[in-house]
């Protein structure tokens, strides 16, 4: 090879070497230990600074704090009080504002053990006796169901605790918690959703949405944690199939532009989040809020919005047993009055 063509295949090989670093993406890593992990949201000392554009490689601990380890564990008796729920994080993003969005786009949600759990505890669940909603009967009994997990499969292993049922259901793995730190620098309980987010318990918090936050506070301060492996609609019984889990997540920021609650994107839907007591002013503010979106965003007068939204608008009830309730609404994309993306196409950039 003469030298010529030598120095051409190195330009080129350099040039090559440029655009990959440009396009190549920053990743961090961060498992946390137990003592690491958070039982509310707000800004608690960030486990580390990430920038806008960062994949986020991490774990979450299932909703017992790991305490529940074998089917006769009853999370009454082993779990320290109040840790239910506890979140991995807050990361610090970089150049975040108040009214700033966070967007996170889910790549992967996997099972970190070859098992899961579920349980009923006294005073929750969505059709029997709760702190909210008092009653003169005995609570019924606090029980565990124990999950064995098929990763080949893609299943979990239902098995009833009284007679021989054994059913294999299909995973559909789903993030619980996703927020950032509440307005006004305040701290909330880990089992609690509203405006920031967290305990959503929503079945489109999965891999391939992408979830929009709104930021509270310099920083955004992202936590998430509680996954599901499988959960219906509702969460009546108030656990999902609940899982220990490998994440990972890209986040990037939207400058300068305000939401006041959560919203998720894919390929088929806009979606809006309401949480709230009673039901319906959860649905109230999911509803109000994808009406604005369209008018907002797709160049719609409000009340025209708000007939479009009326007639092809979806509406699933997440969970009807945390603190807050939590009303999911979604737009079909195909009824968008145009045909442009969203938040400068974000979605499609994260994925």
């Amino acid at each position: 090879m003469n030298h010529l063509k030598l120095r051409i295949l190195v330009v080129f090989g350099l040039m090559f070497f440029v655009a990959y670093l440009g396009f190549a993406e920053e990743v961090v890593k961060y498992f946390p230990k137990p003592g690491d992990l958070k039982f509310t949201y707000g800004p608690h000392k960030p486990v580390m600074k990430i920038k806008p554009g960062t994949v986020i490689i991490s774990s979450a601990e299932d909703c017992y704090d790991g305490k529940v380890k074998k089917p006769t564990d009853k999370p009454s008796e082993v779990m320290e009080l109040w840790h239910d729920n506890p979140l991995t994080g807050p990361f610090y993003i970089q150049g975040a504002e108040m009214g700033d969005i966070l967007a996170v786009h889910i790549r992967k949600i996997e099972p970190a053990r070859p098992y899961a759990i579920s349980s009923y505890g006294p005073g929750f669940g969505a059709i029997t006796g709760t702190e909210y909603t008092a009653i003169l009967e005995s609570p019924l009994p606090e029980l565990v169901w124990w999950y064995e997990v098929d990763k080949e499969k893609g299943t979990v292993r239902y098995k009833s605790l009284k007679g021989n049922t054994v059913i294999d259901i299909p995973m559909n793995p789903m993030i619980g918690c996703l927020g950032v730190a509440p307005a006004k620098f305040e701290y909330r309980w880990s089992v609690t959703p509203e405006a920031y987010g967290g305990n959503m318990d929503c079945p489109e918090v999965r891999a391939g949405n992408t979830i929009y936050l709104p930021v509270n506070v310099p920083g955004a301060y992202l936590f998430f944690g509680d996954a599901h492996l499988v959960m219906g609609d509702g969460e009546i019984i108030g656990y999902g199939v609940e899982a220990a889990v490998n994440v990972e997540l890209k986040v990037d920021l939207i400058k300068g532009r305000k939401i006041g609650w959560p919203r998720i994107e894919n390929d088929e839907y806009l979606m809006t989040l309401g949480m709230y007591r009673p039901l319906e002013d959860a649905f109230r503010i999911a509803t109000k809020d994808m009406v604005l979106w369209i008018a907002e965003d797709f160049g719609l007068d409000m009340m025209d919005s708000y007939q479009l939204v009326s007639q092809v608008m979806k509406a699933e009830v997440s969970q009807l047993v945390d603190p807050n309730y939590t009303i999911l609404v979604k737009f079909p994309k195909k009824y968008l009055p145009e045909k442009k993306p969203v938040f400068g196409g974000m979605h499609d950039k994260l994925k």
